[in-house]
């Protein structure tokens, strides 16, 4: 019997918009796991120029995430060209304070809105009421731009190296 082969959609345009969510435990290991798949999404949609401001600021507001609830905690990536938007929830309805008098860089916490503040685009939070499926949390979001189209495709390879 003959089967027809799979069908695999079309990949999507660079400039269409699309949407990732990983969600994680409470654990250590999490913003290190959230920071890689960050990086493997943002490679495959060609926004490496994105990657390390993103990966920087995701394993921040992830790490706080793991460090100051108790609960899963969940990050989103929306692409809306030519913005990312990356968002972290966690559980604590309580929105992280800045520092009064500055952050020193020998301080061991208060980092991240400064962090926040200097590598992102646009960035914001809030807490998040009751929902229908129990307590809402916070979230915590980032904004990053690309300064240019969509990259260029890359050349095939010479056949010798394609065998």
């Amino acid at each position: 019997m003959r089967t027809e082969p799979p069908h695999h959609p079309a990949l999507i345009p660079f400039h269409e918009p699309w949407q990732y969510e990983l969600s994680f435990p409470c654990d250590p290991r999490s913003p290190r796991i959230a920071r890689t798949t960050l990086r493997a999404i943002l490679s495959a949609h060609h926004l490496v120029e994105l990657s390390y401001r993103a990966e920087l600021l995701t394993s921040e507001l992830a790490t706080n995430s793991v460090r100051h609830t108790k609960g899963p905690a969940a990050v989103r990536l929306h692409w809306l060209h030519p913005v990312l938007r990356v968002s972290v929830w966690d559980m604590s309805p309580d929105l992280p304070k800045p520092q009064r008098h500055g952050v020193s860089v020998y301080d061991e916490d208060g980092r991240g809105l400064a962090i926040l503040e200097l590598v992102a685009d646009r960035w914001g939070g809030c807490a998040i009421g009751e929902g229908p499926y129990g307590p809402g949390g916070k979230t915590i979001w980032f904004e990053l731009a690309i300064t240019d189209g969509p990259p260029p495709l890359s050349p095939p390879l010479p056949p010798a190296l394609a065998a």
